[in-house]
């Protein structure tokens, strides 16, 4: 009897701790994002994203591998995408926001110059159920915006098109970089009609955090690919215009690079430092990295196929981002508590 009381004991123990650990690992409201998925590749995360609860999830660009002006194939594309099983499963229980980069624009780094941009922005919106009488249909450009209200606040959310817009990127003449920054102002990333939109979102904006999407990173510029760093001008307008708007608890999601990491940086003005976390890729990544120069990365690169979480406190103002491998398994975590005021 006294071993039996014993073993009782202990596992009243273990259950208390076990509901602790569920209680503190809890959240109020839960972003899953990704990018950099093959279509017709094997697609391992939907299954385990989904075990994570998210609340939303992002699609952070290269949503498929299209590169094509036939808009049949890049229909034929999407098409296998939705008809994936584990995919209309996350679909039919989680709300679904995306922006594109350039493999689903339709050409490899392509930008304002792309001739069938407006033809691929309609199978985009068609890919993601958009109805055909709503008003982005005759918008120019993918990005969107969405506010999440949930019992103790709420998020907002701001996707950004970093393609249709953009302008033509200046190649480098130096070995290992495929391109380099614009000088003297010149070039746009957004567009002025973007960036006016984008202003206004964050003008309006009442919520306690502000995620906003971008298919190519914003704060790692070394590297000489696609990046905000190739025009300079407009990563400090995005800087200046969160502090001239007092923007909240603002995060930077990004994709592209099949690499997934933690960026970080303090900008003067603001009350909290701007991270961006960028998550690639679902189906593949950049597996023979042996390293690159990043100064604001904080932990290290993950070059195996991931996806990424955000999971939101708002009663401790936290936020814990996780880089989630096979089997749901944490390869990398960053915690910060944000400021209430």
């Amino acid at each position: 009897m006294r071993y039996i009381n014993s073993f009782l004991i202990l596992f009243f123990c273990v259950l208390q701790l076990s509901l602790a650990q569920d209680k503190t690992s809890s959240s109020d409201f839960v972003i899953a994002f990704g990018s950099c998925n093959k279509q017709n590749s094997p697609q391992p995360f939907w299954n385990e994203i989904l075990k994570n609860t998210p609340d939303v999830f992002i699609w952070g660009g290269d949503n498929i591998y299209a590169d094509s002006d036939d808009m049949s194939k890049i229909k034929s594309d999407y098409g296998l995408q939705n008809s994936n099983p584990n995919y209309q499963k996350l679909k039919k229980v989680v709300p679904v926001m995306a922006t594109w980069d350039d493999h689903d624009y339709g050409k490899n780094d392509a930008g304002v110059e792309w001739s069938k941009k407006e033809e691929s922005q309609q199978l985009f919106l068609d890919f993601l159920g958009v109805a055909k009488e709503d008003t982005l249909r005759a918008r120019e450009g993918v990005y969107t915006s969405r506010v999440f209200e949930i019992e103790k606040g709420s998020v907002k959310v701001i996707v950004l098109d970093t393609r249709y817009f953009r302008s033509a990127l200046r190649k480098s003449t130096e070995e290992g970089r495929r391109y380099e920054p614009y000088e003297n102002n010149e070039g746009t990333l957004l567009g002025e009609k973007q960036w006016k939109w984008f202003e206004k979102e964050l003008s309006s904006n009442y919520s306690d955090f502000v995620v906003i999407v971008s298919s190519i990173q914003f704060l790692s510029s070394e590297h000489g690919f696609e990046t905000w760093g190739n025009f300079p001008h407009e990563v400090k307008r995005l800087k200046d215009v969160l502090i001239r708007k007092g923007v909240r608890n603002a995060i930077i999601l990004s994709g592209d690079r099949h690499i997934s990491e933690f960026s970080m940086t303090s900008i003067k003005g603001l009350k909290y430092p701007l991270i961006d976390f960028t998550s690639s890729g679902l189906t593949h990544a950049y597996e023979a990295y042996n390293g690159e120069s990043n100064k604001y990365r904080i932990g290290r690169v993950i070059s195996i196929p991931s996806f990424g979480i955000l999971k939101f406190d708002l009663d401790s103002y936290t936020v814990t981002m996780q880089i989630r491998g096979k089997n749901n398994i944490v390869l990398q975590e960053y915690k910060r508590q944000y400021p209430k005021e």
